[in-house]
This record gives structure tokens, C-alpha cells and sequence, in this order.
């Protein structure tokens, strides 16, 4: 089964969270966990409790000066078998987990019997989640790594395992298990980013046995720098063999990629884009705009490293503002350029009115943000920009009521309303309506003292009466 959201928690969860956050911060780590066994002992698979819990039972033991045994009973040594439990009761497991580990979360078989009941109970990512916590602790243990690799595999998440086949390759380049489960990771990613489950096997996708084996080879994706060189060279000489194929032209480009070339990188993917299957391949738009983004913030930080060695180099200087400036402006005219092209996406059209926001161009901000509020997952956040937009306009009542309808939209008291409690606050204030702004200001305080400054606020409000 999936793992739970805090969302889909009882409300009255929910905020019993948002105050376990909270008191976290604080350093309030026995209410903390208090709430997250709380919690958990009704929704055992909402892995962000979890999460906050160990963090809490990380920081009580830190505090107390040291850690206690990771063993018991050299259970720590045990071999993981995802999926496995055997005919052992998951759920009894799973308490006994978590009673040893709330004595002791550095405890490597408590750990691993919380991976063995959660995979018993169907919640994969937890068991991902508890396998990487004994790799925190124990990060040169073969076995628990390669548990992991495989426990990322299951969760759906093959981005994580190939980062784990990575991690052991670098350590044992040759390592021919690593290299499985490389290839295995790489297998997956292919058909998780081809959407191709259900449209037949992976092998029928490829014109021929040839190309299948080619790409599970190019998978073998090990740290050694001769290897990608390698492979870049057959790529070159492919590409001189069959200009036309796309493939050779991907290759080459990730191969760049992988040896830290990222400007050769983007010189290849856009002369894979010039060819006529290249033009209309949506996701290597998508890869040339991030790739050039990232070669030019590669850019800026060499720039702003160059700033804060020379601070008083006007040249350097001068250097990183035009880098900054050519960030910001390739952003904005790659925003402008893909929603031209996609005017339905309501996602972009948010992203481009943050980025005109931020030009300065507040008028083509609104615009912007007035279509992208038609989108249920950015409605929201698209209310909140045109708050924004209206404020830097000075048309404060306008800002007021597009903020007040986004309040009410959030249901739980996250970061995300507070941001907005606070910005209508501040609206209110610039008008001159103090209690109603101070009114809002006390809700934020009511539930978290520290955010911003609003205890600032509350103090000067009360002071003055």
C-alpha cells in the first residue's frame, strides 16, 4: 500500500504535525515525539512523521552527549530481503522497531527490522527511508547499500537507486553487482521518462536486439573517467557513421555531461535539436533549456567566486552583475518563448508572471497570473502573485481582496498561508488599517512566535496601548 500524506490525516493530525514542527524548532523534543508516536501509532505509513520523529530522536540523543549500542544480538549483520517479514507478524515487528529505536535510533538492526516490517506492510519508501538511515551510519556496509539500491528500484524512485549504484562504483569501479544495478536503474528511468508500461517490453521499443544491447551497455554507467571517454569516442564515431540518428547524438551529449564538459554537452543536444526528429522531440527542448541554464549559472558562480576572492576587482564586479543579468533575462525570454508555444500550460504562465514579477514588468505579471489562477495546482499561488503585483502597484485594496481569497483556499496553517497571512497583513498596514492588519498578524503568532517578525508586530501593537 502507499505511503499516507500528512494531508490525508485527520485534521486533527494535521495540526498536531504543524505543532510537532514547530516545537521542534524550539527544541521541544519531548513533545515532539510524544505527538509523531502519537501519530504514527494510527497512520503508520505517513513517512513525513517518521521523518520528523527521527530527526527529533537524533537531536535527544546528541544532547544527551553520545550514542548508545547499534547492535543487539548481531542482528545488525543480518541480511534485508526486500519484500520479506517471512512469517513474522509486520505490524508486531514494526513496534518492536520503534520501541528500540526511540531507546536508541542509531541502532542498526532496529533499522533494519523497521525496512523488514515496512516492506511487510507494503510501504516501500519507508523502507527505503530506513535502509538509508542505517547507510548514514554504517555508509561503507555493501549489503545495506545494495538493499537500498533495490529498495529505491521498488519504491519507483530509479533516479535514487542509480545514485546508490554510483556511490558504490566510485568505491569498486568493476563492482559487476553495482554495474547490475546501474544497469537495471538506468532500464527503468528509460521507460519511467518513455511513459512505455503497457505498450509492450522494453526491447520492443528499440528497432533491434542490436540497440538493446547497446543501450543496457551504455547503462553501465561506472565513475571511472577512462570509461565515459570510451564511450564518448564510439558515440563520436557512431554519430560520423549515421548522422541522422538521434541516439548517437544523446549519447554524446550526456557523455559530455558526465565528464563536467556541460558547454560541448549543449553544443551536441543543439545539434540534435537542428535534426528534423530532434525539432519536435519535446523533452530535448526541455533538456537544452536546463542545460543552458546551468551552464550559465556555472558561469555566474565562477563569476561571483572571482567577487569574493577580488571583492574590490571592479572588473570582476562588473563581470558577475552581466552574468547575473544574463540569467535572468535567458529565463525570462525562455518563460516567454514556452508559453507561446503551450498557452494552456497554467503552470508556466505562473512561472513567467514570478519572472516578469521580478523584471519589474508588474503589468505583464497580472496578466499572466489572471490566466494562470484557471489552473487548479497553481490557483493559489497565482491569487498570491497578483496580491503582489497589485502591492508594488500601491493599489492596496486590490491586493487585499486577491490575498483574503487565497487564505481561505489554504486549509492547513502552513509556510505557505503564513505567507500569505503575512502579505495581507502588510497590505493592510500600507493602508493604514492597523488593527485589521495587527488582527492577522495575531493568527501567525498564535501558532508560530518565530516566523518573520511578527513578534515584532504583536510587541509594538501592545506596547503603544
Amino acid at each position: 500500500m502507499p505511503e499516507v500524506l500528512v494531508t490525508s490525516l485527520d485534521p486533527r493530525h494535521q495540526k498536531l504535525v504543524e505543532n510537532a514542527r514547530v516545537a521542534l524548532d524550539r527544541g521541544n523534543l519531548d513533545y515532539t515525539l510524544e505527538v509523531t508516536a502519537q501519530i504514527l501509532k494510527a497512520s503508520p505509513g505517513c513517512l513525513p512523521v517518521r521523518k520528523l520523529q527521527r530527526v527529533a530522536q537524533l537531536k535527544q540523543v546528541k544532547g544527551k552527549g553520545g550514542f548508545m549500542s547499534r547492535t543487539i544480538s548481531g542482528l545488525s549483520a543480518a541480511p534485508f530481503m526486500l519484500g520479506g517479514g517471512g512469517k513474522k507478524d509486520p505490524a508486531k515487528l514494526l513496534d518492536s522497531a520503534e520501541t528500540l529505536l526511540a531507546k536508541d535510533p542509531t541502532n542498526v538492526a532496529a533499522l533494519k527490522m523497521l525496512a523488514e516490517a515496512a516492506a511487510g506492510l507494503g510501504y516501500l519508501e519507508t523502507v527505503a527511508f530506513a535502509l538509508d538511515a542505517a547507510r548514514e551510519i554504517e555508509p561503507t556496509n555493501r549489503a545495506n547499500l545494495f538493499a537500498l539500491g533495490e529498495a529505491w528500484l521498488a519504491a519507483g524512485k530509479p533516479t535514487d537507486a542509480l545514485k546508490i549504484a554510483d556511490e558504490i562504483l566510485q568505491a569498486k569501479p568493476m563492482d559487476a553487482d553495482a554495474q547490475t544495478l546501474m544497469r537495471k536503474a538506468s532500464i527503468a528511468q528509460t521507460v519511467s521518462k518513455g511513459n512505455w508500461e503497457g505498450q509492450g517490453s522494453f526491447r520492443d521499443k528499440l528497432k533491434d536486439e542490436a540497440q538493446a544491447v547497446s543501450l543496457e551497455q551504455s547503462a553501465k554507467v561506472v565513475a571511472s573517467g577512462d570509461m565515459t571517454q570510451r564511450l564518448l569516442d564510439e558515440s563520436l564515431a557512431l554519430v560520423a557513421k549515421e548522422p541522422t540518428n538521434l541516439n548517437h547524438y544523446r549519447a554524446v551529449t550526456q557523455a559530455y555531461q558526465r565528464l563536467g564538459n556541460l558547454e560541448e554537452a549543449l553544443v551536441w543536444l543543439r545539434k540534435a535539436r537542428v535534426l528534423p526528429t530532434g525539432g519536435a522531440d519535446a523533452s530535448l527542448e526541455k533538456q537544452e533549456t536546463e542545460l543552458a541554464t546551468t551552464v550559465i549559472e556555472k558561469h555566474l558562480k565562477a563569476a561571483e567566486a572571482a567577487v569574493s576572492a577580488a571583492p574590490n576587482d571592479p572588473a570582476a564586479k562588473a563581470k558577475m552583475d552581466a552574468a547575473r543579468a544574463e540569467l535572468a533575462e535567458f529565463k525570462l525570454s525562455e518563460a516567454k518563448r514556452y508559453v507561446e508555444r503551450y498557452p494552456n500550460d497554467y503552470a508556466a504562465r505562473h512561472q513567467l508572471g514570478n519572472l516578469l514579477l521580478e523584471a519589474g514588468s508588474t503589468d505583464g505579471a497580472i496578466a499572466q497570473f489572471q490566466q494562470a489562477q484557471k489552473g487548479p495546482q497553481v490557483r493559489v499561488a497565482s491569487l498570491v502573485g497578483l496580491g503582489r503585483c497589485f502591492k508594488a502597484k500601491k493599489l492596496f485594496d486590490l491586493a487585499v481582496a486577491q490575498l483574503t481569497t487565497a487564505k481561505a483556499e489554504i486549509p492547513q496553517m502552513d509556510d505557505a498561508k503564513k505567507d500569505v497571512i503575512y502579505e495581507l497583513g502588510s497590505c493592510l498596514e500600507l493602508m493604514g488599517r492597523s488593527d485589521a492588519a495587527i488582527t492577522e498578524f495575531k493568527i501567525i503568532y498564535s501558532e508560530d512566535i518565530g516566523f518573520r517578525d511578527v513578534a515584532e508586530k504583536i510587541n509594538a501593537f501592545y506596547s503603544k496601548a
